[in-house]
């Protein structure tokens, strides 16, 4: 594919991982449609994705909830008449120890509340995300690409029951619908981070990030552009569907 001109949908696009891969896309002439909760990120994403040569515009949304997902991208598709793309990249952190333990007394469980949450966005919204997606273009009779954003969290992290669950969840449904939407000439993969250099992991104690880095083969982490970079990849590789890359730096959990 080639990205100049492409409508592309980035779910969490306001910041963070979702911001750079939009940026990227950008610089190759696509056109990204950008969704978020966070008008005033959105924004800041939209200035720097036309500063890097693409056209941009917001949309708010929650993507764990269907009737925002279907109005969404009904407005997508009426702005731009078109719709060549998916990020499925926003979610979100609930961590915590499915059982909690001190001096031989269980003092915490995960609650219900703390899993369905990251559930209901980091697997349920990339589900209507995608569906919504895959519908329109199928009816626009587009040859789109649809990447969910996964985790190396994927094969089981400690303290992440719900991030893990979902994590695997949204990288099996890429596999499922590469299969299901082979047939419309609609592509769909996945991309599983491991330890990248956002905001947030910037923020985390010294001794902490020395820690996590130490034990990654290639001594440092990941750039959030290397991830646009495997998600330009994606879409420009018209032969790559179904399959998951690891951009872990060799480190495996």
């Amino acid at each position: 594919m080639d990205l100049k001109g492409k409508v592309i949908a980035v779910t969490g696009g306001g910041q963070g991982l979702g911001r750079s891969m939009a940026q990227v896309l950008a610089s190759k002439g696509a056109t990204l449609a950008l969704m978020d909760l966070n008008s005033e990120k959105l924004q800041e994403t939209v200035t720097l994705c036309q500063q890097a040569g693409g056209d941009a515009r917001a949309y708010i949304a929650n993507v764990a909830k269907e009737d925002d997902v279907v109005n969404t991208f009904n407005q997508i598709v009426a702005d731009f008449s078109a719709l060549d793309g998916l990020i499925n990249n926003a979610g979100i952190l609930r961590d915590g120890m499915m059982i909690k333990v001190k001096d031989g007394q269980i003092v915490k469980k995960m609650s219900l509340a703390e899993w369905q949450a990251v559930i209901d966005v980091n697997l349920t919204g990339v589900f209507l995300c995608g569906r919504e997606a895959a519908a329109h273009m199928i009816e626009l009779g587009s040859k789109g690409v649809i990447i969910n954003i996964s985790s190396i969290s994927k094969a089981g992290n400690m303290g992440q029951s719900n991030y893990s669950a979902a994590k695997a969840g949204v990288a099996a449904m890429a596999v499922t619908w590469a299969k299901e939407l082979a047939r419309y000439g609609i592509r769909a993969a996945a991309i599983a981070p491991g330890f990248i250099a956002t905001d947030m992991v910037a923020s985390m104690k010294p001794e902490a990030l020395a820690k996590m880095t130490a034990g990654i083969p290639l001594g440092r982490l990941g750039t959030p552009e290397e991830i646009g970079h495997s998600c330009a990849y994606i879409f420009e590789n018209e032969y790559f569907t179904g399959r998951v890359i690891e951009m872990d730096g060799g480190l495996r959990l």
